[in-house]
């Protein structure tokens, strides 16, 4: 639901609350006997419902994708600049949604969630998170909200898996698939950042075994340093050197003084550390690593990305930026290799950008031309 208060803008946003009754048989062999999702929604939906768009959100994403929770607001969704009027994902031709994943931390059943054969948090014992199962929850959603066919999911980094994961799972039910910043699975150096991530969390002396909420405490410096180091990977050496350089924040080198130097780039990331560890849960975070860490499109598929896709009767458009060094071009070109391999209609564009893996998120006009201009090829696909 929303209230315009600017052109430019969806406007102010309210999330709405979905209950699912139906147990959800989850990868890891569990069984979910209900859930909640938080949703946010933009646009309407047509008259034969055949306009709808999900976006798939990435770690540290939510349902917050566009728009404002207030007049007071100064925080828009984590997407604003491409969803709304007269925008890339122009919400007067397309309703949009975008659902707070089921694990997460922002109001969907999650580790924070009370578990009823308990009456305390889940904490560690939320059921192991597979990519599929947030597929399968969106499906839940999809049905809720009688939508038959998506005219495109659209996602980035975890996202995209996500949307790659519904054209194999529900070919019948997409119709395009847009891919940004992805990979069919995660490298090693990948996994590797994301283990680092995950035992700084684990070694905070008030993790509690993942059940610091029962301790009234959070492992607040666990989860900063978690952001620090996953922060520092989704940007790019030339961003980093044109946004901080060698930049003191405060202290000399000049001889004789003997106060201590900080560097701008380490206040920064102490401050980025500090908002997330607010903002975050520690085993929501551990739970989706996980989940990005055991994602391979091709695994029941003999190893062949080739044969997944074979699966997909939807069209695709794989988008990557250069600066990118934890999802590059390559991994994309990747994608793309196994599509035409696989017969399926296939756009690639590789988008010019200094800031990294983080470009997906940030304003970019060629990004979003090339973006409009897909979309707009959708549109025609309408009339």
């Amino acid at each position: 639901m929303t209230e315009t208060i600017d052109p430019d803008s969806v406007g102010i946003v309210t999330p709405q609350t979905y209950q699912f009754d139906t147990p959800l048989e989850m990868s890891c062999g569990r069984v979910l006997q209900n859930y909640e999702l938080v949703v946010e929604t933009y646009g309407e939906l047509n008259a034969d419902r055949s306009n709808a768009v999900l976006i798939c959100h990435a770690l540290s994403g939510s349902h917050h994708a566009a728009g404002f929770h207030s007049k007071d607001d100064r925080k828009a969704g984590w997407w604003d600049a491409y969803i709304g009027p007269g925008k890339a994902i122009d919400t007067q031709r397309f309703f949009v949604a975008c659902a707070n994943n089921l694990g997460g931390c922002h109001g969907s059943t999650g580790p924070n969630s009370i578990n009823p054969d308990t009456n305390k948090p889940w904490g560690p014992d939320f059921p192991r998170l597979g990519v599929q199962d947030w597929v399968h929850s969106q499906h839940a959603l999809m049905e809720k909200l009688g939508i038959n066919c998506w005219a495109a999911i659209i996602g980035g980094s975890l996202g995209g898996m996500q949307a790659m994961r519904w054209a194999l799972e529900y070919p019948d039910e997409i119709r395009h698939c847009i891919v940004i910043a992805g990979a069919t699975k995660l490298s090693a150096q990948n996994i590797a950042f994301n283990e680092v991530a995950r035992q700084a969390i684990l070694s905070d002396r008030d993790f509690h075994g993942g059940r610091y909420l029962e301790h009234d405490c959070i492992p607040k410096k666990g989860l900063a340093l978690a952001r620090m180091v996953g922060h520092i990977t989704y940007l790019s050496d030339d961003a980093m050197a044109d946004k901080f350089g060698r930049d003191l924040r405060s202290g000399s080198f000049q001889k004789g003084t003997s106060e201590q130097v900080e560097f701008q780039v380490e206040s920064y990331l102490r401050y980025q550390g500090d908002a997330f560890s607010d903002a975050f849960d520690a085993n929501t975070y551990l739970l989706m690593t996980k989940a990005l860490d055991y994602f391979d499109l091709a695994r029941e598929y003999n190893d062949d990305p080739v044969t997944a896709f074979s699966h997909a009767q939807c069209a695709f458009m794989i988008i990557a930026f250069t600066s990118d060094w934890r999802f590059p071009p390559r991994r994309s070109k990747e994608i793309v290799n196994a599509l035409i391999g696989a017969n399926k209609p296939t756009c690639y564009a590789e988008i010019e950008s200094r800031f990294g893996h983080d470009a997906f998120l940030l304003p970019n006009l060629r990004y979003q031309q090339v973006i409009s201009a897909y979309m707009q090829r959708i549109m025609q696909e309408e009339s």
